[in-house]
């Protein structure tokens, strides 16, 4: 069967998705296709008044269904069901995704939907194997720690992988017993829609699986603002979690999960593997245009095999040729949106303009969409607005250091602290600089998330607080009690 799809022939989902089903809302915001830029469809806004129908419906919902208190192994084939489904209706998932998204039709079929499937099943096997502590208390006492769910889970998830970012929200929250009410960017809503819907359709109780669509300033601030939603977790840049920082401490407080921005350092020694080097370094900077957190955007080689090192990634950095998302060959990836393609190339070109010489790229691609470069820029100094501000493109800096120490240095980064390679065969070197570089995540030898999901992932300094995946993110959607009975 092929994936291929005309982009006008799709049957879009229609206005919000609540109580376990659309709800019609008058339709304000224009969604393009970034492979063509051209406008496919229209979405709505949801105001106050609207979000407030959706957690309404999820406090029913989590009532009439008792969800919080199902046997957890109830839970947990709900959850396998939903998965399921998810997979079998993988080339619809796809297509609804790749319409309006930087991902192409093939990588999302084959790759983002089976691993959000994988996902979801994870955590739904922590729901019959998770719960609360015996503690140790005098004798005459019995003490115990007892793990709940909040309630409502309020979500907010970017465009870059919706349906896996999707699932990273919804799954946790589901399998600890709460009830999510979800907003998807407003520049890829629809396939997030679909899975709203098969949810019910695999016998999650309608109402526990809310989507509401609409912008962050109305929208997003509505469900942080939300005097009936328990707990906040999203996903984006650091500027609009700090908006929801305040927005939530304005309006109430509660708990929140936020994973932020990343300018994170790959930094490769001069006893690495060069040719292994080069692999990661360009996966860990091209796939999906450079549009994702964890993106290796800064790298950082020891000057005795710099010239190599530079001389591959110019030559892997050239091959790339863009194709709409929905080809049947998948094709280098598209910008999200022009606007976006601008500021990439803004900041590229005054790169350029405090000293920094791009090695290759530096232009957008004469392509119908918006389609940029690969960009390598050398001769940047720390200052540089390449080096310090998360470009969320397929643009990458290259800097050489001599020692350790000066390596090291270069690789910590002021404001954020997400994610960092390490390359090297000197295992001593490899265990010290992991403990002292300031990251959630390194990797070593390798770049980029496996599909290993009881590891958590989450930023230090403005990268953001908590953590998503791993048994932490199923903890962190629920809230112990302490209990302490005399005997």
């Amino acid at each position: 069967m092929t994936l291929a799809f005309d982009p006008l022939s799709l049957t879009l989902p229609a206005g919000h998705f609540i109580d376990g089903a659309y709800v019609e809302d008058e339709a304000r915001l224009e969604v393009r296709a970034p492979s063509s830029g051209r406008v496919i469809g229209h979405i709505p806004v949801a105001d106050a008044a609207m979000v407030d129908r959706a957690v309404a419906a999820a406090r029913r919902a989590l009532a009439v269904s008792g969800w919080a208190t199902l046997h957890p192994r109830d839970r947990l084939r709900a959850l396998h069901a939903w998965a399921d489904l998810i997979e079998a209706e993988a080339p619809a998932l796809a297509r609804l995704e790749a319409v309006c998204s930087s991902r192409p039709v093939a990588h999302v079929a084959a790759g983002d939907v089976p691993v959000t499937a994988e996902q979801i099943r994870f955590f739904a096997e922590f729901a019959d194997k998770e719960g609360g502590d015996l503690v140790p208390t005098g004798a005459g006492s019995l003490g115990f720690i007892a793990a709940e769910p909040y309630g409502v889970v309020g979500a907010i998830a970017p465009w870059n992988f919706p349906i896996s970012m999707a699932g990273w929200k919804l799954a946790p929250a589901l399998a600890a017993g709460n009830a999510v009410v979800l907003k998807p960017s407003e520049m890829t809503p629809w396939s997030t829609l679909y899975m709203a819907e098969l949810s019910v359709r695999a016998g999650i109780p309608a109402g526990l699986v809310n989507v509401v669509l609409g912008d962050g300033p109305v929208t997003g601030a509505a469900i942080t603002g939300h005097a009936g939603i328990d707990k906040v977790s999203f996903t984006g840049s650091t500027r609009a979690g700090a908006a929801i920082m305040e927005n939530i401490a304005c309006t109430g407080i509660k708990p929140m999960t936020l994973e932020l921005g990343g300018k994170s350092p790959m930094l490769v020694f001069d006893d690495a593997d060069v040719d292994l080097a080069a692999t990661c370094l360009e996966r860990g900077i091209l796939p999906n245009a450079g549009q994702f957190c964890v993106a290796g955007s800064r790298i950082i080689v020891q000057r005795g095999i710099a010239d190599a090192l530079a001389e591959r990634l110019a030559d892997r950095f050239a091959r790339p040729r863009p194709a709409p998302t929905w080809a049947e060959s998948p094709g280098f990836s598209p910008i999200i949106s022009d606007p976006q393609l601008r500021r990439i190339d803004g900041i590229v070109q005054a790169a350029r303009a405090q000293g920094g010489e791009i090695l290759c790229g530096g232009t957008r691609f004469d392509h119908e969409g918006s389609f940029y470069r690969p960009t390598l820029i050398g001769g940047v100094s720390a200052d540089n607005p390449a080096v310090t501000e998360e470009i969320f493109g397929p643009v990458a800096t290259f800097q050489t250091f001599d020692t350790e120490e000066e390596g090291l240095a270069l690789a910590q980064h002021p404001t954020y602290g997400l994610c960092a390679g390490l390359f090297t065969r000197d295992l001593s070197r490899a265990l010290r600089l992991t403990r002292r570089l300031e990251a959630g995540t390194v990797w070593v030898n390798r770049y980029g998330r496996s599909r290993d999901h009881i590891l958590p992932t989450g930023g230090w300094k403005a990268s953001g607080l908590g953590k998503d995946l791993g048994r932490e993110a199923f903890a962190a959607n629920r809230r112990t009690k302490s209990v302490l009975i005399d005997i």
